[in-house]
């Protein structure tokens, strides 16, 4: 049971070593863009390729309590159910199999409980990340675990890079609990240590707050929490933020930011210092600076500083806000 590319791969590797695959479920297509043309999932997309001409049963339930997709649950006989990047279970799903049902999280469980683990790591300054498999039961995230891998944050990750390396990790933790559960060799243990969450990314917390501050990363500069943002957003969402002069205003993602050393504490929060060729510094409430190095204008393609500045020579005469 899963939706996007991290749930694929856990699938792929299942596959790969000969599991065998009875159902796949997953969300129902969704309309988007203009025409509202309905998208598949990447789970569905794989599985139309690889299982479903196998016999290999596809289910995209709207609910999980409807009636009929239960029945059609019970009539593949399952042993066991792997949950990856999907909805929160009922319990008459998550109960029915007589193995259970486990979940593969991004994230070293207690902390980063929620939607956003992997963002969230970075965000917060975290030099180590990781996966987790746990038995599902009916809290979110709550359930005893089976299995964890660590895995390093680079000093300059961003989501994008730290998200296919778990996908990885976590493609090899799914196979390797599976296989202790078949041999009864797995322990689950309860969670222990300090809980976190990692709620759902939205406009307020992708936006970028140049007066920043955070309790919970202790001597980090307003720079480097905006920093950790940006990284901790891209490329998706990505971090948002908008330029004005007091008359016109500019909206913006920005992809990729680095520190600038040394700070002015007489500058106002977002103050911009620029060539007008090749830099944009910002500066924070605290004095701190950072230096915007890719960014998207709205309605635009996404492009280097240097490219961007080609259009505004007279960058110091706006402000971030």
């Amino acid at each position: 049971m899963g939706t996007p590319e991290f749930a694929v791969a856990p699938l792929q590797e299942l596959v790969k070593n000969n599991f065998n695959i009875v159902g796949v479920v997953t969300v129902p297509d969704k309309p988007s863009g203009r025409g509202l043309k309905l998208n598949k999932s990447a789970v569905k997309l794989y599985a139309e390729e690889n299982l479903i001409p196998n016999g290999v049963k596809l289910m995209q339930p709207v609910s999980l309590k409807d009636e009929g997709f239960l029945q059609e649950l019970k009539e593949l006989e399952a042993d066991l159910f792997i949950v990856v990047a999907f909805r929160m279970l009922p319990e008459v799903v998550w109960a029915m199999p007589k193995m259970g049902t486990f979940n593969l999280h991004g994230s070293l469980l207690p902390l980063y409980r929620g939607a956003a683990p992997i963002n969230w790591a970075i965000i917060k300054g975290e030099t180590v990340s990781g996966v987790t498999t746990f038995l599902i039961d009916k809290e979110i995230d709550t359930g005893n675990i089976l299995m964890q891998r660590e895995c390093p944050i680079g000093e300059r990750e961003n989501v994008g890079s730290l998200y296919d390396r778990l996908m990885g990790i976590g493609a090899s933790l799914v196979v390797e609990t599976v296989e202790g559960l078949m041999k009864g060799a797995l322990t689950p243990m309860p969670q222990s240590g300090k809980i976190t969450g990692a709620p759902k990314l939205n406009k307020e917390i992708a936006r970028i707050k140049w007066d920043a501050s955070d309790a919970d990363q202790p001597g980090a500069t307003c720079a480097e929490l905006v920093d950790r943002l940006v990284r901790g957003l891209s490329p998706y969402p990505a971090a948002i933020t908008a330029m004005t002069d007091g008359e016109k205003q500019y909206e913006f993602k920005v992809f990729e930011t680095s520190l600038v050393k040394g700070s002015d504490a007489a500058l106002a929060a977002g103050t911009i210092k620029s060539d007008g060729k090749n830099f944009v510094h910002v500066y924070c409430a605290d004095g701190s600076a950072i230096s915007l190095d890719e960014i998207q204008m709205a309605g635009k393609k996404r492009m280097k500083i240097k490219d961007f500045l080609l259009g505004f020579r007279n960058i110091e005469q706006f402000r971030f806000i």
